[in-house]
């Protein structure tokens, strides 16, 4: 049925609200048995692309330019090392960095969704690190696996109704972080967040209000949010059920890199 021209998606200068009523679904390079929906990309003026791929059972995915995270959304996928002989096999909650470079391939078992991040790797000036560091100890990031429920939670800033899971290792090699965050029903961030990281979100349960600049939007589970730097931003749990999303954000490397 037609909507006559109506979604919630919106389009401003410092974010993007896009909803699934409007996602569009492309084919990509190395992308077999399935397809790409970009959330945001350069093109929008985001420095990273964010997107889900939905595979085939049988679809495969093989290396991109940069380095990638992915998070399985929904199905069973066989990840495997080019060195290796055997698969990792991983399931919804399960998740994996992986650098550039880095031979691999993903293989769907079944039918599958996965939420894919992908930017340019900034390496660390090693000048910046000289007084912390010598200069053979410059760290370097690794290919990893994880799984969500097994990362222990943290409650931000205290609130324990508002619980985050960092995803990625606490180390300055990573040149950007991937969170989840849940909110127990009725939880809201304790302020109205403005600073120079720009964010790539991807709701995955329940739902709420999102600030966004000036203006204020209901989102649900499936609802993908870009935030520029410096946008206004602010979150508020509404519902029954709680609320989580999984988030990006540039971080560990200087503003002027």
């Amino acid at each position: 049925m037609h909507n006559l021209g109506q979604t919630r998606s919106s389009n401003k200068r410092d974010h993007l609200l896009l909803t699934p009523d409007t996602f569009v679904r492309t084919p990509l390079p190395g992308l077999k048995g399935g397809v790409a929906i970009v959330h945001v990309a350069p093109a929008a003026g985001a420095a990273f692309t964010q997107m889900t791929i939905e595979l085939e059972a049988g679809g495969t995915l093989l290396p991109g330019p940069t380095q990638r995270f992915i998070y399985v959304l929904e199905g069973e996928l066989l990840l495997s090392e080019s060195s290796a002989p055997y698969f990792h096999k991983i399931v919804p909650g399960n998740y994996a960095y992986l650098p550039t470079g880095f031979p691999y391939s993903l293989s769907a078992s079944t039918k599958a969704r996965i939420a894919v991040i992908e930017k340019p790797f900034l390496p660390l000036d090693p000048d910046l690190l000289k007084n912390d560091l010598d200069f053979d100890d410059v760290p370097e990031t690794w290919f990893f696996i994880g799984e969500e429920q097994q990362i222990e939670p943290v409650a931000l800033n205290g609130d324990e109704d508002l619980q985050v899971r960092s995803l990625l290792p606490d180390s300055i090699a990573f040149d950007f972080a991937c969170n989840t965050m849940t909110y127990a029903p009725g939880a809201a961030l304790s302020q109205v967040e403005v600073h120079y990281m720009e964010h790539g979100l991807l709701m995955l349960e329940g739902g709420g209000i999102y600030r966004l600049g000036d203006s204020w939007y209901p989102t649900t589970a499936g609802d993908f949010i870009w935030m520029a730097p410096y946008c206004p931003q602010w979150f508020g749990a509404i519902g029954k059920a709680p609320a989580k999303y999984l988030i990006y954000k540039d971080f560990n490397r200087h503003t002027l890199a």
